[in-house]
């Protein structure tokens, strides 16, 4: 168990998973002072909820009011808070006058399942990681008003969306098909989308060659696809007290998942776990309000 589990009684607050490479961090946050510890498969990672969940604050300032939200809550912040990280993200289209290149991406979360989206250059495909992205590829580059106005164009020639919702993902990842067939998916969409040039796509924004870049093997996820082993149950929420225990298995965009004693694989949104004190468990134990992956069956309380 990492040190900064061990010391968050003192203070420190887990800020959810990072993809800044193909390997997952988790962030921690004490005031100004910033942590991270490198995740590994196989190790084994455990923690216990105290107190109350409080807001995590926005865009790297605390919350001057300290308030408390809700454990069902993934975003973690207060209303205030929440408005203000979301004026100043690229989606609000507040940053017209951005000079950063921008790539427009498809990515492919599971038979189906894809999307168009946009990230700045610079950062890779960390934006993909961080969605659980299964497999993507890029579609072009160029300013930002661009890229949004070719995810805009995509979007309502193609039929697709630019948000999935991460329960649907988590119910894909369970049964994958073949890297082949993840890979003919992503290269269909991209050949439609590539028709669609000189047909509303900005002229500034240039198209990039078709390469699927396949995530299966970074997520750890070809261990958990097998039916008897794969992620049946997602955490709910956390509870004052709550525990959760086991040994990390696979990771995609903020999910952690993880074997627990008796059989059978957890997945923990860490989205939930920002804002809260914890203290470290070791073993394999999982205490606190649990949900079916697909099945819609609610396990309440504690167990």
């Amino acid at each position: 168990m990492t040190r900064e589990v061990r010391e968050s009684g003192g203070g420190w607050w887990c800020a959810g998973v990072r993809w800044p490479g193909e390997v997952p961090e988790l962030g921690w946050s004490r005031g100004g002072r910033r942590r991270v510890s490198v995740l590994a498969y196989g190790a084994g990672l455990g923690f216990r909820a105290v107190g109350e969940r409080h807001c995590v604050g926005a865009r790297g300032n605390v919350c001057p009011l300290g308030a408390v939200v809700p454990g069902r809550s993934t975003g973690g912040r207060c209303a205030e808070c929440a408005r203000l990280d979301r004026a100043h993200s690229v989606a609000a289209d507040t940053m017209a006058d951005d000079p950063r290149t921008y790539r427009v991406y498809l990515a492919w979360f599971g038979p189906g399942l894809v999307k168009v989206g946009i990230t700045g250059e610079e950062r890779g495909a960390a934006r993909l990681r961080e969605q659980g992205a299964v497999a993507f590829s890029w579609l072009g580059r160029g300013p930002l008003m661009a890229a949004r106005r070719t995810e805009e164009v995509l979007r309502a020639a193609l039929g697709v969306p630019d948000r999935i919702p991460y329960a649907r993902k988590r119910v894909e990842r369970g049964h994958l098909p073949d890297t082949d067939e993840r890979a003919a998916e992503v290269a269909e969409l991209y050949a439609r989308a590539a028709a669609l040039e000189g047909r509303g796509w900005p002229e500034s924004l240039e198209r990039l060659p078709l390469e699927v870049v396949d995530q299966v093997g970074i997520f750890g996820l070809g261990r958990v696809t097998e039916p008897e082993s794969g992620p049946v149950r997602a955490v709910r929420e956390l509870v004052d007290g709550g525990v959760v225990a086991g040994r990390l298995v696979a990771a995609a965009g903020p999910d952690l998942h993880l074997a627990v004693a008796g059989g059978g694989v957890v997945v923990l949104d860490t989205r939930l776990i920002t804002g809260w004190d914890l203290t470290a468990e070791s073993g394999s134990d999982v205490r606190v309000p649990l949900i079916d992956i697909g099945g819609g069956g609610v396990q309440g309380g504690l167990f």
